[in-house]
This record gives structure tokens, C-alpha cells and sequence, in this order.
């Protein structure tokens, strides 16, 4: 079963973001399906604007980009950013930006996640995201986020290798 846990510092500033999660999948199965690309097309965006695209390269330094598509095919939202540290299956740090149509990008945040296992042998997955222009901003991501990573916990719970359901 999959735990939402925010830190409750979150919700009182305006320019961070913090989610945890317990996933019911072990550390390297997470941190792959993370950062393989045919895995995390599957997963990845909130549930209404699934990854339509996705393509970067996986090195400090590394460029991503990515597009959010509207579930009914229409809206696009395509952002992008550079890798800025990669400890495989323990820690992934990036830049995260929305691009405009007119070329300019808004402010740019940084996005740092952690993978530790627990006890039981599933992971602990922790999410942070600053700095936020708003607290509207911020509260956008989260439920984002928070949709996506449900998305997550579902792929999980099939065979990432054959999209069979896990027993």
C-alpha cells in the first residue's frame, strides 16, 4: 500500500515542496523506473496530463525535456531542465522549468529526490521542489505530483519488464 506523507513545513511555505512516499517496490526497482525513459512514460505526469514525450540524457550536466499532454489531446505543457546529480538508486537532483511559448521560461526550480529503503523492504521516496514564485504555484505542483506519483505507485504494482499485475 502506498503512505502519502507531506511535511508539514510544506504547507506553510510558500516556496517549497515536500512530498514522501513509501513505495511497495524495492530502491533499485524505484530509482529505475525513475529514470529509464520507457518506464517512466508509463508513469509519468498527473493522471489528466499523462508524459507524452519524453527524452534526455542521463548525466551530470545531462539535458531533459518533457511534454504533458491533456488526457483529451489537446493542451500540451512541455518543460525541460539539466541533470545536476546522479547517485544511482540513492539520490537524483535536477532542474525542472515549464517552457513558454514565447521561448522565455519562467522560474526555475530545483527538484532533489531520495531513495532509502526501509525496514520492510520497501522505499522511501522523498520529493522537494524549490523555490515556488507562490504559494499557488507550489499547491499547483503538489496536486500534480501527488497525481503522478499515485500513477507510480499503480505501475509498481504490475511488472515493470512485462506489465503483468504482481502477485
Amino acid at each position: 500500500m502506498n503512505e502519502r506523507k507531506s511535511n508539514p513545513s510544506a504547507a506553510t511555505t510558500p516556496n517549497e515542496l515536500t512530498i514522501t512516499r513509501i513505495l511497495n517496490a524495492p530502491r533499485a526497482l524505484v530509482y529505475k523506473v525513475f529514470t529509464e525513459i520507457e518506464h517512466a512514460l508509463k508513469w509519468g505526469g498527473p493522471r489528466d496530463y499523462p508524459m507524452a514525450h519524453l527524452e534526455g540524457e542521463l548525466r551530470v550536466g545531462g539535458k531533459w525535456r518533457g511534454c504533458l499532454r491533456a488526457k483529451d489531446g489537446g493542451e500540451e505543457m512541455w518543460q525541460g531542465g539539466v541533470y545536476r546529480e546522479i547517485m544511482p538508486n540513492e539520490r537524483l537532483v535536477y532542474t525542472f522549468a515549464w517552457d513558454e511559448e514565447s521561448g522565455n521560461s519562467p522560474l526555475e526550480t530545483l527538484i532533489t529526490l531520495t531513495f532509502s529503503d526501509t525496514d520492510d523492504g520497501k522505499t522511501k521516496m522523498t520529493f522537494h521542489q524549490a523555490p515556488f514564485a507562490s504559494a499557488e504555484s507550489r499547491d499547483g505542483h503538489r496536486e500534480g505530483w501527488n497525481s503522478a506519483f499515485d500513477r507510480l505507485d499503480d505501475y509498481l504494482k504490475t511488472d515493470p519488464v512485462t506489465g503483468s499485475k504482481q502477485k
